[in-house]
């Protein structure tokens, strides 16, 4: 009995899963698509549109949970590599579905220089195909794209290694910028 409840409950659990990623990728934005808009407030409670970074590439990167292991280090490669990314042309901004107040502390506690976007009812993750809704919790997954300056995408990054992410990013807009 115990035996077909766990199998009926695994079966569950993969169904769900399964739902919810399919869903998510449904709105994942393609290679060369204009991307999705969005206004969202920052770390500092100011608000930040897609608008605003056109004439320049933009690192947009989802991360789930501001200051846990691999969204501090993922930040603080970002962190590290602003001069490199600035100097090719490129704005950067992280979003999460946590509230500017978290993304505040996230910032000061990492000397974060770029924006931290608060999308707390995860409608700009869902259109990027890059959130994980399970009605009562909702996470972004961590996904990155690469945004030229007309503001179409030039690369996607689906389920980075928060370790290697920023060297892939800064590898590509080398190579993008120069064409």
């Amino acid at each position: 009995m115990v035996k077909w409840l766990l199998i009926a409950l695994s079966i569950g659990v993969a169904l769900l899963l399964w739902r919810i990623t399919a869903h998510a990728n449904r709105n994942l934005p393609k290679r060369g698509a204009a991307a999705p808009d969005f206004s969202l407030p920052d770390q500092n409670g100011n608000w930040r549109a897609s608008a605003e970074f056109r004439g320049k590439w933009l690192v947009l990167y989802f991360y789930p949970r501001d200051d846990t292991p691999g969204c501090s280090e993922q930040a603080a490669k970002y962190r590290d590599a602003m001069r490199d990314l600035e100097a090719a042309g490129a704005a950067v901004c992280g979003v999460s579905v946590d509230d500017s107040a978290s993304h505040a502390a996230f910032a000061r506690k990492y000397n974060l220089p770029f924006a931290l976007l608060a999308d707390r009812r995860g409608e700009i993750a869902a259109r990027y195909g890059s959130l994980l809704d399970f009605g009562f919790l909702k996470f972004a997954k961590r996904n990155t794209f690469l945004i030229d300056p007309a503001g179409k995408v030039a690369k996607v990054y689906l389920g980075v290694n928060p370790a290697r992410d920023t060297d892939e990013v800064a590898r590509d807009l080398n190579r993008l910028a120069t064409i």
